[in-house]
């Protein structure tokens, strides 16, 4: 954890060292460097607001050495991949994209944009293939490593709830997306190997569309299954939706054991009252910022990809009181 607290703080240590240097200063009258960046979702979501957020402060700093386009995506991989054909039309000079159609989807049109000189970088969910081709043209990823990360967080629940044989688990995911998957099969394995009984829920496009739909999913599950120890729910979205979820269903403060990914507001409201246990945080707010500053410097200054490893900690009722006052930002 201690190494990637400092690359972060080295990466923003020389973007800092770099913007305030006079000997690379731009020039008034250069051109800005024209970006399209993908947060994810819908404005005003939970997970990607706040990517969205640290886009624009990335922006905001750089002032009028850039130009962002935000193209939002409602989660949907088919969508993704056609706005980024679109922003390859556009002929811009990088473009940021959300990882979730994966490697194969995405490829021919990387492939595109980098023989037009487009700079493209990655953030929340990886694509290994796509980065080892083009790192040297500045190909990025700002994000958890997804299947260590749903380790962290299925081990975390173990040890700290003491769970084992004879208990019972709900994890609801993305099992089924190339890629993004990892996260939840990393989740079920290191509950599995625990010895727990797991039950895995698909999240369908309409309840990763808009949370609220998975409701009577979720309702439905806990009624038929009273015995289930804890939930875990791999989507930010319908994390931040956990209270509702269970006072849905009839459950109160820590009957059921609640746990997922990505702080909000709702989520930080929901770990102190009782109904959320355990959050692993991806920072997202990384993924918005340092995207941006990656396309400028390898525009700027031809710098290779970096990976930088955002999903670094697990929050609940011990130090959800630090943490829930950037939450209501929408910094983390």
């Amino acid at each position: 954890m201690l190494k990637k607290i400092a690359l972060i703080t080295l990466s923003i240590l020389l973007f800092a060292a770099l913007f305030s240097a006079p000997a690379v200063a731009q020039e008034e009258s250069e051109d800005p460097v024209e970006i399209y960046f993908f947060p994810g979702g819908s404005p005003g979501g939970t997970f990607a607001t706040i990517v969205y957020n640290g886009a624009v402060k990335a922006a905001e700093i750089l002032g009028d050495r850039v130009n962002v386009h935000y193209r939002w995506s409602e989660w949907s991989p088919q969508q993704m991949v056609s706005q980024f054909q679109q922003a390859v039309a556009a002929n811009p000079d990088g473009i940021a994209i959300m990882g979730h159609p994966g490697d194969d989807a995405y490829e021919p049109f990387v492939e595109e944009a980098v023989e037009q000189g487009i700079i493209v970088t990655s953030q929340n969910t990886t694509l290994p293939e796509l980065e080892e081709r083009y790192k040297s043209e500045g190909f990025g990823y700002v994000g958890q490593e997804l299947y260590p990360s749903g380790q962290m967080l299925g081990n975390g629940c173990v040890n700290r709830f003491d769970l084992g044989e004879g208990d019972k688990a709900l994890v609801w995911g993305l099992r089924s997306k190339p890629t993004r998957g990892q996260r939840t099969q990393g989740v079920i394995d290191a509950l599995e190997e625990a010895g727990l009984e797991v039950d895995y829920m698909e999240i369908s496009a309409e309840v990763d569309k808009d949370a609220s739909n998975g409701i009577p999913v979720i309702t439905g599950y806990l009624q038929s299954n009273p015995d289930c120890d804890l939930v875990v729910t791999d989507h930010g979205n319908l994390t931040a939706s956990m209270r509702t979820y269970l006072e849905s269903a009839g459950f109160g403060p820590d009957e059921i054991i609640g746990a997922g990914f990505d702080l909000s507001p709702a989520t930080a409201e929901a770990i102190k009252s009782g109904y959320t246990d355990l959050v692993l945080d991806q920072q997202p707010y990384l993924q918005g910022f340092l995207p941006i500053m990656q396309i400028y410097l390898t525009e700027k200054w031809k710098f290779s990809g970096l990976h930088i490893d955002t999903g670094a900690g697990l929050i609940h009722e011990g130090n959800i009181d630090m943490i829930a006052p950037l939450a209501e930002e929408g910094i983390r």
